[in-house]
């Protein structure tokens, strides 16, 4: 059975802390986790025995710090086979007879992406596509991205699983008491790029006790249309005789993660200061408990590093003034590169009430997909708001998109093949609500009757693209099309 099919019916159960049960056996302050792989086996191996034994399905390798960053290109690949050697030694060992998969467990880098740092996106990215290639070639069952608080560095990490594997990847971030990531998303926010990305589950992790952590998970569980993913602290530490002890004990902190599958959860574990007795705790508590129904969300959603916007109904306003076309001071500022003049008309349009921003930079004989690039990256950081990218060249569009941070909207697709064969396939890998038009080879039809056939032909197309009609809004005399199709 693949992980994929076992998730789809069943509860999963993770593992616990591996860092606090290291810090147990000896490690030392300043001390690299990952290398107890090669120079302690039989402590890591044993520690996922524990939670294989005490009911895991899944256990994390010890890898959560394994990247090019810390650790040289021989080093790396021998940290990654002696961790998925370690956890698939203890899998054979242990005497539990439940289904036991093997996750390759990613981290963040230690390191901040620009502009709040100096670390680029297509490095992290490389730094990520490094570690996926290895667990995949040890053979990992699955991946874990977990306690990302930055979204922009959280893309980067699936974005990197999505392109060199076919694994199925959970994707967690780490919530602070606000209910925001330290970079400002929310729990909206992350579902909706993360699942435009792809996603197979998503969720949060550490930072938080269970019962803190569940305003957060009844926000992602609303939002999400794939199986929500808990994995919380053993609470909030206290230092008692010069040692960190957690303030919620084992049954209590299973107590509150039944509550939580009770409410839509249905993959749960522990992070900090969780041990195998907080595991089999709950598993025992779980033990005739049934998973819910994941829900389908039909919700258009667009946004920003910070804010989502919901297409509900009510008058969505677009600021379409960062388009040189028939503008003679917008022009000359994209000719010149003058990004401090788009800037500040950006922040009118916001002070205006617009909901988006249309970033178009089509002007002859400049480079639109790098200017395009660098004006997004300046946008996305001095406004909240949401980013439509308008282009017509394919190769700016994917610079645009794959560094954006947030879940875009896409200007435009229309029912000639080209145009699909260009968009869709930018739309899936990166997300993305794209504007279509509903004109084809032949033009703009004259009735309503042409246009919603040639609506019903891109949203056939788009499924074959595996594109969720949600992710597609039309123009207004075709809208009808995506609500009544089924």
């Amino acid at each position: 059975m693949t992980f994929r099919e076992f998730a789809s019916e069943n509860i999963v159960l993770l593992d616990g802390a591996m860092g606090t049960m290291l810090e147990a056996a000896g490690l030392q302050a300043g001390e690299l986790p990952e290398t107890w792989n090669m120079t302690h086996p039989d402590v890591v191996c044993g520690i996922h025995k524990a939670y294989f034994d005490a009911g895991s399905n899944v256990v994390n390798t010890n890898t959560f710090g394994a990247n090019p960053l810390k650790f040289g290109s021989d080093e790396l690949e021998n940290v990654i086979r002696s961790a998925i050697e370690n956890a698939d030694r203890a899998r054979a060992m242990s005497t539990n007879v439940s289904t036991k998969f093997i996750s390759l467990d990613i981290g963040p880098l230690g390191k901040l992406l620009r502009p709040f740092g100096d670390l680029d996106f297509e490095d992290a990215y490389n730094a990520f596509a490094a570690v996926v290639k290895l667990g995949k070639k040890y053979g990992a069952d699955l991946i874990t991205v977990e306690t990302m608080n930055d979204s922009l560095e959280t893309k980067a990490a699936l974005l990197a699983v999505k392109e060199n594997s076919d694994l199925p990847v959970i994707v967690t971030n780490a919530y602070g008491a606000d209910g925001k990531l330290i970079s400002g998303a929310t729990p909206e926010v992350m579902v909706a790029m993360l699942e435009g990305m792809g996603a197979d589950y998503i969720g949060a992790n550490c930072s938080l006790g269970p019962k803190a952590l569940m305003p957060v998970m009844d926000r992602i569980v609303a939002a999400a249309s794939v199986p929500v993913v808990l994995k919380p602290n053993a609470g909030l530490p206290e230092s008692v005789m010069g040692k960190s002890v957690y303030n919620v004990s084992p049954s209590d902190f299973a107590m509150d993660i039944l509550t939580s599958i009770q409410r839509g959860v249905r993959i749960v574990g522990g992070c900090c200061g969780t041990t195998p007795e907080y595991i089999a705790a709950v598993a025992k508590i779980l033990k005739g408990a049934h998973p819910c129904e994941v829900l389908r969300k039909n919700d258009t959603v667009i946004t920003s590093f910070c804010r989502a916007h919901k297409f509900d109904g009510t008058l969505t306003m677009i600021g379409e003034n960062i388009n040189p076309t028939g503008k003679k001071r917008m022009k000359q500022a994209v000719r010149e590169g003058d990004i401090d003049y788009i800037v500040s008309v950006a922040a009118d349009e916001e002070q205006n009430g617009a909901d988006a921003l249309d970033i178009n930079v089509g002007v002859p004989d400049i480079d639109e997909a790098e200017f395009l690039h660098k004006l997004v990256s300046a946008l996305q950081y001095s406004t909240p708001l949401p980013l439509v990218i308008d282009t017509s060249d394919s190769r700016a569009m994917e610079r645009a998109l794959r560094s954006y941070n947030g879940k875009a909207m896409i200007n435009s697709v229309n029912g000639k093949r080209s145009s699909m064969e260009s968009i869709f396939p930018l739309q899936k890998k990166y997300g993305g609500v794209v504007i279509a038009l509903t004109l084809d080879e032949n033009g703009i039809p004259a009735s309503a009757k042409e246009r919603v056939q040639i609506a019903k032909h891109i949203l056939s197309v788009a499924e074959e693209y595996g594109i969720d009609k949600k992710d597609i809004v039309f123009d207004p005399l075709a809208m009808t099309v995506s609500a009544d199709k089924n």
